[in-house]
């Protein structure tokens, strides 16, 4: 009598969340890569950047890219492969900072509008609504303009809540409805009867509860937000000279020799473009790695 022997089941074990969404989304994977790639860029700026970006060089003024310069440089003799690497930090960090501060407060006001209901939530999405009713370059215009420059640590904090400030509503009307549903769920109701607190309850019950909206929203302003930051820089409302900024370097001098120079809009507008891409793509990448119903 032969015994048959059963051979172990394979077990598989389980992936770690990165390789699952680089497996599940690979055009989101080469969008992380790029936004991984800026941020390396702008964390090590001094030691990336070939030249100084503030360096001016009257010999070198308006040279065609070459193997010394592999962007060209600007009517100042200023690389401008460096400025663009320099660049990227002003653009993350005021994108960044403008994302996080707005669709943190967006979520927080829409959590509270959706828990207390009633009057206070005809109060908060009235105020949304009149937010809303304004294009975001145009409140970030209207704000920027009204506020005066008050620079911390070489950055322009109005600028900040100036591209931050269009963003909470935006934010608020997202959480609010993942939040509704929520507020009916039997753990809340819990913690009411257990006597907890309204703030205990907002943000230990319910913000956990909508943390994947919110992070899409705020990976997916914060193109927006470095959009905002380029176009007011380029009006003048933004990062002034001689900050190394994308939307600083497509005006003044790059508007005057645009024939003789392209590669000063070229480059610039190339950077812009490449990081609003990656964010964008990133951001309906992420949503669709988290949101259940686009897997079924």
């Amino acid at each position: 009598m032969t015994l048959a022997l059963e051979t172990p089941a394979v077990i598989r074990q389980p992936r770690g969340p990165v390789i699952e969404f680089c497996r599940q989304q690979p055009l989101g994977a080469v969008s992380f890569f790029i936004i991984c790639a800026m941020m390396f860029a702008g964390i090590f700026s001094e030691w990336v950047a070939p030249y100084d970006p503030l360096s001016i060089d009257f010999a070198s003024i308006l040279a065609a890219p070459s193997w010394e310069h592999w962007c060209g440089t600007d009517a100042y003799g200023r690389d401008i492969c460096s400025r663009l690497i320099f660049g990227s930090r002003t653009a993350l960090v005021i994108g960044f900072t403008s994302s996080f501060v707005g669709s943190s407060l967006g979520a927080i006001l829409g959590i509270a509008s959706a828990y207390f209901g009633g009057r206070v939530d005809n109060i908060i999405q009235r105020i949304m609504d009149i937010l809303l009713a304004f294009p975001l370059i145009v409140l970030a215009l209207v704000v920027v303009a009204a506020l005066r420059k008050f620079v911390l640590g070489g950055v322009d904090v109005n600028l900040i809540f100036a591209i931050a400030i269009p963003i909470i509503p935006r934010v608020a009307r997202v959480v609010r409805a993942a939040a509704l549903s929520v507020r009916v769920m039997p753990y809340v109701d819990a913690a009411r009867a257990a006597g907890y607190s309204n703030t205990r309850i907002i943000f230990r019950h319910m913000a956990p509860n909508v943390v994947a909206p919110y992070l899409i929203m705020l990976t997916a302003f914060i193109a927006q937000a470095i959009l905002a930051e380029a176009s007011l820089s380029f009006l003048g409302l933004g990062v002034t000279e001689p900050t190394a900024a994308w939307g600083l370097m497509l005006s003044g001098n790059a508007a005057d020799f645009y024939r003789e120079a392209p590669w000063m809009i070229i480059f610039p507008g190339a950077a812009i473009s490449l990081a609003v891409f990656a964010f964008n793509l990133f951001g309906d990448s992420l949503r669709d790695f988290l949101d259940p119903r686009f897997k079924v």
